[in-house]
């Protein structure tokens, strides 16, 4: 087992015990989902540097999805985020999905430098920026 997949696991394992979540690979699945919804709201450079900072597995993911139309929601409710990645985590309530975004937001930050952080914040919308911040 390679060093970052011994990495991804304390950190899922982290995740599962602070974010009251049942399993590692639920922490995996929100995880995956609020990156891929954080991949549809950024623009492509800051996506790029956020790929490249973060680990191999979580930059593939950031960057995995696409859309038909692909348009970035400038003003973007910290609710409709929340309500893409509950989607995209086999999950209905908004709540949850507030909640999972900001532990998920959490850990991210940790793995990348203030620099990158700043810039995924002047990049999102005012009110996922304000989630981000708080994180």
């Amino acid at each position: 087992m390679s060093d970052q997949t011994m990495t991804l696991d304390k950190l899922y394992q982290s995740m599962m015990q602070n974010g009251n979540l049942r399993t590692t690979g639920q922490a995996s699945r929100i995880t995956f989902a609020v990156l891929r919804t954080l991949g549809f709201n950024l623009s492509r450079s800051v996506k790029g540097e956020l790929a490249k900072a973060l680990p191999d597995e979580f930059g593939r993911e950031l960057k995995r999805g696409w859309r038909l139309v692909n348009i970035r929601h400038r003003n973007m409710t910290i609710e409709t985020f929340a309500k893409d990645v509950a989607r995209n985590s086999g999950n209905t309530d908004v709540q949850v999905g507030i909640t999972k975004t900001r532990l998920v937001f959490h850990y991210i930050k940790a793995l990348i430098d203030d620099d990158i952080s700043r810039k995924v914040a002047r990049d999102l919308s005012p009110e996922v920026r304000d989630l981000w911040n708080a994180a």
